[in-house]
């Protein structure tokens, strides 16, 4: 469920969505939460509220799920000042800044494009989350909101940012197809990631997955598996694997503002043997391209983790 200070509901009359899509439901049927989903998916709107509208004005970074002209989805990180993200009207959002040129999104934000954002705070434990349509505005996006919700405080670390330095020079960027060994231990070592996915039709989200270190594992240099924790129960991320396995992995480094770039195939994996402690199932990630950017601008202090991570 949402946060309690970012809880919104749909205006009476407003069209939402009827139903979820079929891998939602479908995942939501198995997991045997279908009616909590139900239920929840009511806070789900086309609109942007006041408090969606001062919280996205509040933030420093975003996360954009998006897929690039072959198809791939990869999620990217943008950051500015506060203001950089800001709603203009009630279905209209405008970020003031794209994917830089090294980006494996570049390109295709220069286009019309179906994306997910997600906005997270750290510093209190919160988070949005938008999905809807973007076109290029000047050197930013503009995005028109279909979908506008918030999600709850599990799973976030909390952490403070300790630098801003917009001016620091963007460090060139290494690309593979495997992961090398400092790029597997920075992946062991994470307590916060973020995964791009779409539906059948190309509608991408942009979601957060927490937990203790570790709980991002790496199986190979090509292949990942991690847990899904009890959520909010509507399953998007998994709903939208189940019709559609691209995927993208963005791995930030928080103290260094350094990002690892992922992206491939997922799979739903419901062999128990496979599951973690607290976990619904197991997601496994073949990985067919890697970027990392080895710093940034943005850099944040050390993580207090959840309470909650199992």
């Amino acid at each position: 469920m949402a946060s309690s200070d970012l809880i919104v509901s749909a205006p009476k009359g407003a069209i939402v969505r009827e139903t979820f899509h079929r891998g939602e439901v479908a995942v939501q049927r198995r997991m045997g939460q279908a009616d909590i989903a139900e239920r929840v998916g009511r806070m789900i709107r086309p609109d942007i509220p006041a408090v969606a509208a001062g919280f996205l004005a509040e933030q420093r970074m975003v996360v954009l799920a998006a897929a690039d002209a072959a198809g791939r989805l990869w999620a990217s990180e943008l950051v500015g000042l506060p203001g950089f993200v800001r709603a203009v009207d009630d279905r209209t959002i405008t970020v003031r800044t794209r994917p830089s040129a090294a980006d494996p999104l570049h390109e295709a934000l220069t286009h019309p494009s179906r994306v997910g954002m997600i906005a997270l705070q750290p510093q209190r434990r919160r988070r949005m989350r938008v999905n809807g349509r973007s076109t290029p505005e000047g050197a930013g996006l503009r995005i028109v909101t279909d979908q506008v919700y918030s999600n709850c405080p599990k799973y976030i670390s909390r952490r403070d940012i300790e630098s801003y330095a917009p001016e620091a020079g963007s460090p060139a960027v290494r690309r593979g197809v495997e992961l090398d060994a400092g790029q597997r231990a920075a992946i062991a070592a994470a307590d916060t990631f973020f995964v791009a996915t779409a539906d059948a039709e190309g509608n991408a989200d942009a979601s957060h997955r927490g937990g203790n270190p570790g709980f991002l594992q790496v199986l190979s240099p090509t292949r990942l598996r991690w847990p899904d924790y009890r959520g909010n129960s509507m399953f998007m991320t998994l709903g939208n694997l189940e019709v559609n396995p691209r995927c993208g992995v963005l791995i930030p480094d928080w103290s260094t503002g350094a990002v690892l770039q992922l992206t491939g195939t997922a799979e739903l994996i419901w062999a128990p043997e496979t599951f973690a402690a607290g976990s619904q199932c197991s997601l496994d990630f073949t990985v067919e391209e890697v970027v990392e950017r080895p710093g940034g601008a943005l850099r944040w202090g050390p993580a207090e983790l959840s309470p909650v991570n199992p």
